[in-house]
């Protein structure tokens, strides 16, 4: 299974659509992503990322929505913490 994560677009570097490269906020965690698949992305968007590429742009409260929906998975696979 695949997973594309949603991350806010925070700076752009380079020129050439094929090199073109951003640094993406994923909740305080930013890494160095390839935005060559979406050249017009600008900075402030949100974009969907897999393995270190941006692979398209989406609104605001898609990316919200996508984020609160994976604390909730996580929330509930985590442990009680009940020892039985």
């Amino acid at each position: 299974m695949c997973i594309a994560v949603p991350g806010q677009i925070k700076s752009i570097k380079g020129a050439n659509p094929i090199e073109l490269r951003g640094t993406v906020d994923f909740g305080g965690v930013e890494r160095d992503i390839m935005l060559s698949f979406v050249p017009e992305s600008r900075i402030g968007d949100w974009v969907l990322v897999h393995a270190g590429f941006a692979i398209t742009i989406i609104d605001e409260d898609s990316a919200r929505q996508t984020l609160r929906e994976f604390d909730q998975i996580l929330d509930e696979s985590e442990p009680d913490g009940d020892a039985g």
